[in-house]
């Protein structure tokens, strides 16, 4: 009875505590407005440290763990830019009615695009022959459509989207078109029909998945096909945001894009094989795990539940692709070999080389301003 009572009120002090979580995010959504009535941006690095700094002042006072309170802090600012950011999308976005087609809108990123556009006061249309999504007027086929629409975003696997493209330059849409493809070079030839074809377009690459709420701290790179108003026209779709907007050019995008996305893909198919492959069972190492294995695992575990042939086409459709796949062959050559031979020094030399190359990308980084 006593263990049951606690529990009660430990369920009351909860109920307490998101009280006042949701007072908190009521004063956000009025600080942001002001701050848009004020012309200031969304993100204040320097706020965002006091507060922090004042929590842990707090903790010491309450006799609490400084880094609790900084953990449960920083969640709280996170939660406080989402709907600033997203008041801040809704209030001033150039949709007005404007009317968008969302090629492949039933996908994932897809879906995501659809709902941002909606969320800037668009009209969205969707065509997919995968069914109606729910909120949005549907179309199986965008063929049958007039194609007068001011935006249209071509959301549809790499190499479905190349057919789109080219099928988009026959009929020569008046409005904006680009695709949110995670490589470029599989859509070359569709994007320059487009551009040969006078068609006003871009190609637009979010560098983030769709669960993603806030874009502060996440990028979105614009390829420039020589249309200077198309790039100007996508670069203002995401200028709500806080997200970093850069530009480049098709070559060097999927030439980064190897190391960033390939790369990173496939060490972590690469440490789930191994683990598949061993024998040992998942709780078992987990239950016996390392803080890096902890960190490795969540990563590889998100991967693995994400989409396998949106990752085998950034693996085999990126023209520069074999570069880092063959850097990552040679390192696992050099690892075997150093480890292999007893070479202690050599092993050392391995990690020295990769402290400085982070003490280099440490340099050129901006804080995140949540830790």
């Amino acid at each position: 009875m006593k263990l049951n009572n606690l529990r009660k009120k430990l369920a009351d002090i909860d109920r307490r505590l998101l009280a006042v979580v949701k007072d908190r995010q009521n004063l956000s959504h009025e600080i942001g407005g002001l701050k848009r009535e004020a012309g200031l941006g969304t993100r204040d690095y320097h706020q965002e440290t006091q507060v922090v700094e004042r929590g842990r002042a707090m903790a010491d006072e309450l006799g609490l763990s400084p880094s609790l309170v900084e953990e449960l802090l920083l969640v709280l600012i996170r939660a406080s830019l989402t709907v600033q950011e997203q008041d801040r999308v809704s209030a001033t976005g150039e949709g007005s009615g404007k009317r968008v087609l969302v090629i492949g809108g039933a996908g994932k990123m897809g879906l995501w695009m659809a709902r941002f556009l909606a969320s800037q006061g668009y009209s969205v249309e969707i065509a997919d022959p995968e069914g109606p999504v729910e909120g949005f007027d549907h179309v199986t086929d965008w063929k049958n459509l007039t194609l007068d629409h001011d935006v249209i975003v071509v959301a549809a696997p790499l190499h479905i989207s190349n057919e789109i493209l080219i099928a988009l330059a026959e009929r020569r849409p008046p409005g904006l078109v680009f695709d949110v493809g995670s490589l470029k070079s599989p859509l070359r030839a569709g994007l320059q029909a487009l551009t040969k074809n006078g068609v006003r377009v871009a190609s637009v690459h979010p560098m983030f998945g769709p669960t993603t709420k806030l874009l502060s701290g996440r990028h979105v790179i614009f390829i420039n096909l020589g249309h200077e108003e198309a790039v100007a026209q996508a670069r203002e779709i995401f200028s709500p945001t806080m997200a970093t907007l850069l530009e480049m050019d098709l070559d060097n995008h999927d030439r980064l894009i190897a190391y960033v996305l390939g790369l990173s893909h496939a060490l972590n198919v690469i440490f789930l094989t191994a683990l598949a492959d061993s024998g040992e069972t998942a709780p078992r190492l987990a239950n016996i795990s390392s803080t890096t294995f902890d960190a490795q695992l969540a990563v590889a575990g998100s991967v693995a539940q994400d989409n396998p042939y949106l990752y085998f086409e950034i693996q085999t459709l990126n023209e520069y692709g074999s570069q880092s796949l063959d850097a990552l062959e040679a390192s696992v050559k050099r690892f075997l070999s150093v480890v292999k031979n007893g070479d202690k020094e050599g092993f050392r030399e391995l990690m020295e080389r990769g402290e400085l190359y982070f003490a280099d990308l440490a340099k050129g980084m901006k804080p995140s301003g949540l830790g």
